[in-house]
């Protein structure tokens, strides 16, 4: 696995915060060695807008207060139904169910490794 230790640290952060939030289907995949722009995407999903924002927010929070991380950028939330921050070493995305059906990025990247993230029920 490419993912290097802190960016494993943040993705585990945020599988924590999500599910604190009720998020659904949370995974996380490496595509360090397939993609040059970034080491993994985080992915988590929820049944309305006002979830979606819940759940981003709280993530956000949470690596803000643990590992004084501050996303890059962040986009999507003026309809808050695919939500994106982005930190540079990796990338939550928070979708609307409808669109994570849709859009289908745990498909696109299914030939890449998942991450072990820890339980979060």
């Amino acid at each position: 696995m490419a993912v290097p230790e802190p960016t494993l640290d943040a993705l585990h952060i945020a599988a924590q915060a999500a599910a604190t939030r009720q998020a659904e289907n949370i995974s996380a995949v490496d595509v360090a060695d397939r993609l040059g722009i970034t080491d993994a995407f985080f992915f988590a999903s929820a049944p309305t807008e006002r979830q979606v924002k819940s759940i981003i927010d709280e993530i956000e929070d949470q690596l803000r207060e643990q590992l004084e991380l501050k996303p890059l950028r962040r986009e999507g939330e003026t309809e808050s139904r695919w939500v994106l921050l982005d930190y540079g070493h990796f990338v939550v995305h928070v979708q609307h169910d409808e669109e994570r059906e849709n859009y289908a990025l745990d498909r696109l990247w299914s030939d890449a490794p998942q991450i072990d993230l820890p339980e979060t029920d």
